[in-house]
């Protein structure tokens, strides 16, 4: 091959990997490429805005995140370790999830529970559906809830998450429910341990005024509670 025909041919070459190059880049100024699998296998899924903000984690339970306030994860006060999908706002803070688990325990006994619910901002759980089962005993059923305006004391939540189990904990519980530190519930709609079908409507400081049941025998009432509990009127068939 004399010098001419080399030099023609070296000059295609470059021109062809040089399209070739433009092209790629003109694909890549497109925006990021799509990757389809047919099946993949991870333990967990960070999914993130483009500037970084995490939206939603999926993950198995050895990789359960703790809990998430404008980007800074801290443990979660429950100690949650199960599966699911854990929802966080436009900042990075948690504001709902879905979790669920099951098992048989050695004593042949079966333990499991599903539930999925949406934060108030900076809170805890507005509204959720939830089941469970322990022990032979099954409830399911949908909650509404009040929040404070306040964002929520995480501090006194771990606090009494880790003490430990007897009178001064329970004494402790008591008190912030009262006191509606972390809200008070205010409709709850569903099926109880003891099968009834119930629904039970509270005031603002969370007491039960009106509660509609049907017993497992069909036995059906609606009662009108006052501020202590007690039934003031009760309608029945």
């Amino acid at each position: 091959m004399n010098g001419n025909k080399l030099l023609i041919l070296y000059s295609a070459v470059l021109t062809i990997a040089c399209a070739a190059s433009l092209a790629t880049g003109a694909v890549a100024n497109q925006g990021p490429e799509k990757t389809a699998f047919t099946e993949i296998d991870v333990q967990r899924i960070n999914l993130r805005e483009a500037d970084g903000t995490l939206r939603m984690v999926i993950s198995n339970t050895d990789r359960t995140p703790g809990i998430y306030i404008r980007g800074v994860e801290r443990p979660h006060p429950s100690g949650r370790r199960t599966a699911g999908m854990i929802f966080l706002n436009d900042e990075g803070t948690e504001n709902g999830g879905l979790t669920f688990s099951g098992r048989r325990l050695p004593d042949g006994t079966v333990v499991g529970s599903g539930h999925i619910s949406f934060d108030q901002y900076e809170q805890d759980q507005v509204i959720q559906l939830t089941q469970n089962e322990q022990g032979g005993r099954r409830w399911a059923g949908m909650v509404v809830s009040d929040r404070p305006d306040s964002p929520l004391d995480f501090e006194l939540a771990q606090r009494i998450s880790s003490m430990p189990e007897g009178p001064e904990r329970a004494a402790e519980i008591q008190r912030v429910m009262a006191e509606g530190t972390f809200g008070r519930q205010r409709v709850w709609v569903g099926k109880t341990r003891d099968r009834e079908s119930a629904v039970l409507l509270s005031d603002a400081m969370g007491r039960p005024r009106i509660r509609m049941r049907v017993a497992p025998d069909g036995a059906s009432a609606i009662d009108f509670l006052g501020e202590d509990g007690e039934v003031v009127r009760s309608l029945t068939p």
